[in-house]
């Protein structure tokens, strides 16, 4: 069999898309943590309002990065249901990141700037396996035609190979005799 098995193909797939998410996902958690952190500094806004700021600035920005460098070649036939979609489960990780900062703060009092970076930052690791799972599985499919062409060839490469395997020269059956009453 000639190069790698299907399974380590979708496990490099994998990782490619893994390592594209996380290129995206690590230039917005620099622009979420800036703009909270320049937020939280410079104006009067209360942590979690700012915060929830700064993650709708990186969820733009993540959109972004996703739609035309991690997944750009997925679907791209229902932008209006993809974009709504993208914010529903953006949504979602916006609530699970800032609901953590939330607790702690309210909850805790930890409301220092070095425990706001702490909680958000471990706040922000739960929200992106969340949404990882969600973008890949609801926002960007894949396109069917990939992995059910590669499956087809292949199917179609063994049957060939069965098929010839099978083949032998014809030999000619003896003819039956007839009976006769």
């Amino acid at each position: 069999m000639n190069g790698p098995g299907p399974w380590r193909a979708r496990l490099d797939r994998l990782a490619r898309e893994v390592a594209k998410f996380g290129a995206v996902g690590a230039i917005g958690t620099l622009v979420n943590f800036a703009v909270s952190n320049l937020l939280w500094h410079t104006t009067s806004l209360e942590a979690v309002r700012a915060n929830v700021i700064a993650t709708v600035v990186a969820i733009a920005f993540n959109y972004v990065g996703f739609r035309y460098f991690t997944y750009r070649d997925r679907d791209k036939s229902g932008r209006t249901k993809e974009l709504a979609l993208f914010l529903a489960f953006s949504a979602v990780g916006l609530v699970i990141e800032n609901g953590a900062l939330f607790v702690t703060i309210n909850g805790f009092g930890w409301d220092s700037s070095l425990q706001r970076n702490v909680v958000k930052f471990l706040g922000m690791g739960i929200a992106t396996l969340f949404r990882f799972w969600s973008y890949r599985t609801w926002v960007f499919k894949a396109l069917p035609a990939r992995e059910t062409v590669a499956s087809a060839e292949s199917f179609l490469e063994e049957a060939g190979q069965a098929e010839q395997a099978e083949e032998a020269p014809e030999r000619p059956q003896p003819a039956k005799a007839q009976r006769t009453r």
